[in-house]
C-alpha cells in the first residue's frame, strides 16, 4: 500500500474463518482508499472506504461458490476476467476477491491462469483458501503466499469483549471452542443453542466409546441432527425459526445433498475436538482442552482408549472429510467411521 506496488495476485491460506476474507477486504479498502498519504489508508472515512465497506465500490469484485455442489465455476471465473479487462472507474486499481479459492475446479482454474500469467498492472487478485492441496500448483506459484494461523484464545476474548458480544467468562469458552478463528466465535455467540448442540453432540459421541456396533450405527441420525443444528447461519442464510427444520432434514433421506455436507462436515469438526481432547486428557493436559466442560468425562474416557488408535483415529477424519467434500455418501462416511471409533478399555 505505501509503495502502491502490490503483487499482482495474492494466495491467502488458513483455517475457515480465521479471517481471510477479512484481511482480503482491509487490503482491498487500502488500496482503493482516497488518502493522499499512503500511511493513513485505509482511513475508513473516504466514499472508496464507505464503498467498500458497503459492499458497491466499482473496481471491487467478489467470488464465491454457488450452487449445490458449492463450487466456483468456469462461467464465474469468465464473468470476473471480462470485468478484470476493463480500467478502473474510480480507484487506482480493479481487485477481486476469490473467496473459498480452494472450491475453484479445475476448469476454472485454467481460465484464471491466463489473467496471473498476463496480469494487466492495474489488476490485484486475491485468493483465499483454507488449504492450496486442491489448487494446481501453476497457480499457486503465480501467487505471493501468506498463510494465516490460528489466532491466540487470548486475543479472540479480548475482540469478543470488545465488540460487546460476551463477557470474559463466555468468550473464554467461545475462544477454546473457536479453535483459534475469530470468524467461528463471532458466529457461535450470536446463536447461544450452538453451544448446547455442541455439548451434546459432544458427550453422545464420548459415550459410543463404550458401544457396540449396533448401537454406534443407530445414533447416526441423532449425530447428524445435532450437527445440522451447528451449522452457522451465516452458511445457509436461514432464521432462526428455519433451524429445527433444517435440523431434522438434515438427519433424514429428503435432505438436499448440499445439507447432508453440511451436516457431516460439522460433525467431523466437532469429532476430531473430540478426538483431540481424549488424547490430551490421557496425557493430563486438562488445560489444553477445548470442550473443557467434558473434562471429567474425557479423563475418564481418555485413560482406557489406546492413544495409538486415537492417532489413528484422527488420520481417518481427515481423510473422511476430503472424501465428503468430493462428494462421497455422508451417511456411508459415517458409518465407517463410527464402526472404526476406538472403543474403550472397559467395552472391550
Amino acid at each position: 500500500m505505501r509503495s502502491e506496488r502490490p503483487p499482482h495476485a495474492l494466495l491467502l491460506v488458513g483455517p475457515a474463518r480465521v479471517g481471510k476474507t477479512t484481511l482480503a477486504l482491509d487490503l482491498a479498502c487500502g488500496l482503493l482508499c482516497l488518502r493522499s498519504e499512503p500511511s493513513e489508508r485505509p482511513c475508513r472515512e473516504c466514499s472508496a472506504c464507505r464503498k467498500v465497506d458497503h459492499g458497491n465500490h466499482p473496481d471491487l469484485h467478489r467470488l464465491a461458490p454457488e450452487g449445490a455442489g458449492q463450487q466456483i465455476r468456469l462461467g464465474q471465473v469468465q464473468a470476473l476476467t471480462a470485468e478484470l479487462a476493463l480500467m478502473p472507474a474510480e480507484g487506482r486499481f480493479r481487485l477481486a476477491i476469490i473467496e473459498q479459492a480452494h472450491r475453484l475446479n479445475q476448469d476454472a482454474q485454467n481460465a484464471l491462469l491466463k489473467t496471473l500469467e498476463e496480469p494487466h498492472p492495474k489488476v490485484v487478485l486475491i485468493l483465499a483458501a483454507d488449504e492450496s492441496a486442491s489448487l494446481l500448483p501453476t497457480v499457486v506459484s503465480r501467487c505471493a503466499r501468506l498463510r494465516l494461523g490460528p489466532v491466540a484464545a487470548e486475543v479472540i476474548t479480548d475482540m469478543l469483549a470488545g465488540a460487546g458480544v460476551a463477557d470474559a467468562s463466555r468468550g473464554a469458552r467461545l475462544a477454546r471452542l473457536a479453535g483459534g478463528c475469530p470468524g467461528r466465535a463471532l458466529a457461535i455467540a450470536a446463536q447461544p443453542e450452538v453451544l448446547v448442540a455442541q455439548d451434546r453432540l459432544a458427550r453422545r459421541l464420548v459415550a459410543l466409546l463404550g458401544g457396540d456396533r449396533r448401537e454406534r450405527l443407530a445414533a447416526l441420525d441423532e449425530l447428524l441432527e445435532d450437527a445440522a443444528g451447528l451449522v452457522l447461519t451465516d452458511e445457509t442464510a436461514e432464521t432462526p425459526a428455519e433451524r429445527p427444520a433444517r435440523r431434522s432434514r438434515a438427519a433424514s433421506s429428503r435432505a438436499a445433498p448440499a445439507e447432508r455436507r453440511l451436516a457431516a462436515a460439522q460433525l467431523l469438526s466437532i469429532w476430531r475436538d473430540v478426538t483431540r481432547d481424549l488424547a490430551l486428557a490421557a496425557h493430563g493436559a486438562v488445560s489444553e482442552l477445548r470442550l473443557r466442560e467434558l473434562a471429567d468425562d474425557m479423563l475418564d474416557a481418555g485413560s482406557t482408549v489406546s492413544g495409538p488408535a486415537l492417532a489413528q483415529f484422527l488420520a481417518r477424519l481427515d481423510e473422511a472429510g476430503r472424501a465428503v467434500d468430493a462428494y462421497a455418501n455422508p451417511e456411508l462416511v459415517l458409518d465407517v467411521l463410527l464402526l472404526k471409533w476406538p472403543r474403550s478399555g472397559r467395552a472391550a
